[in-house]
């Protein structure tokens, strides 16, 4: 019987820098096995990779040799008068410690926040703190780097929008963030987002405040080699499609947008299947060949080098009670929404800008066209007169 490969272990840990400098981003985690087969696939030599790093020629070359003998395998395929080219397992590690990057992004977002949360509040007692759990999006992580240099700290928990809204009516959070498409006309009743989200906004109680625009869309692989043009491919049993969480406000998009064009989400290869909780996961998966198609939003695409078909324009909210509305934390928070700053950290990502309101409180009833309110009905019994 063949001997059993030797196990091999994982150690995560993290520091603290003395300044914000080296603060990591998104989900980011540095591994020096990683970086390094993923700037020697950029780079195609061990002299390149090792200028692109800022290290020596024999430091790069030794680094390497040592991960191939802790690995027990090789790691790049050298020919002469060629690049060099990652081995298939090279290929499969950098892959995989991608998506899996991605995967974890809230979880790293969350650690990372409530750290930060922790050191702000310990060095300085006049710091504003907001718990935010919120729809995962790329512009949110701006936002919170945003304020913090404004001394407001967002601690950031990234959820789906019915989980964010739930969280924010169980008091776990103090704002919560969720989107829905820009609808008009018979596709405003938008039943699907009546079920989910609007038993957990009550007028009165929640306070709408605009945050930003986004568009949503199909995302393939570069140069689209499926040719895919629109919902109705998502229907050819050969496309393998990747789905987000149940409860998440894309899942509800889609939903939407396959009943109001008449197809059957049950056609779709995947659309049951495993589901990832962020955009850039969706965008790993596609770009790593797990998957050919899913939804997710432009910047996302972008940071994969996907192609990306374009679906709806949709509204980005934040939600809060009616009593933290005019405290100092969200006054900030509303300040920096309204901001010239805020609207050019927002330009840097594909697909999305400022919220022509932003920072503004707007009705639930004129900024969900979904959401209608009938007030109660007074009693009877108050108004009835004595006999």
């Amino acid at each position: 019987m063949a001997d059993s490969p030797p196990r091999r272990g994982i150690h995560l840990e993290y520091r603290f820098t003395p300044d914000d400098s080296a603060r990591q981003r998104g989900a980011e985690l540095a591994n020096p096995l990683i970086d390094l087969l993923r700037t020697l696939r950029n780079t195609g030599s061990i002299s390149a990779a090792a200028r692109a790093m800022g290290s020596s020629y024999r430091h790069t070359w030794g680094a390497l040799k040592q991960w191939e003998d802790t690995l027990g395998a090789p790691l790049v395929v050298w020919v002469k008068g060629q690049n060099a080219r990652l081995t298939p397992l090279a290929e499969r590690l950098l892959w995989a410690e991608t998506r899996t990057r991605h995967r974890l992004a809230p979880h790293i977002e969350a650690l990372r926040s409530e750290l930060e949360r922790v050191l702000a509040l310990a060095f300085d007692a006049q710091h504003e703190a907001i718990t935010l759990y919120a729809s995962h999006d790329l512009a949110l992580p701006l936002l919170r780097d945003s304020a913090e240099a404004q001394g407001l700290h967002i601690d950031l928990r990234f959820a789906g929008s019915a989980d964010a809204l739930l969280a924010l009516a169980h008091g776990r959070c103090d704002v919560a963030g969720f989107h829905v498409p820009v609808l008009s006309g018979a596709a405003a009743k938008a039943p699907g987002f009546v079920r989910a989200l609007k038993s957990l906004l009550k007028p009165g109680r929640h306070k709408l405040i605009a945050c930003h625009r986004r568009t949503q869309g199909l995302m393939v692989a570069h140069g689209n080699p499926h040719e895919v043009l629109g919902l109705p491919d998502l229907l050819r049993p050969t496309l393998r499609f990747v789905n987000r969480q149940p409860g998440s406000g894309t899942r509800l998009l889609l939903e939407h947008l396959l009943h109001e064009a008449g197809l059957d989400a049950e056609r779709i290869n995947g659309f049951h299947g495993p589901s990832e909780e962020t955009h850039v996961a969706v965008a790993a998966a596609i770009a790593s060949g797990v998957a050919d198609v899913g939804v997710g939003i432009e910047a996302a695409a972008e940071q994969f080098n996907l192609h990306f078909v374009p679906l709806a324009e949709e509204d980005y909210f934040l939600v809060c009670l009616k009593e933290w509305l005019d405290g100092a934390a969200v006054a900030r928070l509303r300040a920096l929404l309204a901001s010239a700053p805020w609207s050019a950290a927002l330009a840097t990502l594909a697909g999305c800008a400022a919220h022509a309101q932003a920072g503004e409180v707007l009705a639930l009833t004129k900024a969900l066209p979904w959401w209608h309110y009938r007030a109660p009905k007074p009693d009877q019994r108050s108004t009835s007169t004595s006999p």
